[in-house]
C-alpha cells in the first residue's frame, strides 16, 4: 500500500484519459458538471483510501 501521493507521471494514455473525461462532461449543464467532478473526486478519494495521501494531493492540487 502506498503512503505517499505518486506525482510522477503515471497515466499510460493521458490524451484518451483527458478525451474520455470531457465526453463524460458533454451535455451536462454547469451544475450537473460540478456535481459530476464531486461525485468523480468521492470515487476517486476512496480508490485512494488513505487520508494522509489525499492530504498531499489537496496540496498538489492548491500548489497547481
Amino acid at each position: 500500500m502506498q503512503h505517499h501521493l505518486n506525482t510522477t507521471p503515471n497515466l499510460e494514455a493521458p490524451d484518451d484519459f483527458y478525451e474520455a473525461l470531457i465526453e463524460a462532461h458533454q451535455g451536462l449543464s454547469n451544475e450537473e458538471s460540478h456535481a459530476f467532478n464531486a461525485r468523480l473526486v468521492l470515487v476517486l478519494a476512496n480508490h485512494v483510501g488513505t487520508l494522509a495521501v489525499l492530504r498531499e494531493a489537496f496540496e498538489a492540487a492548491r500548489a497547481g
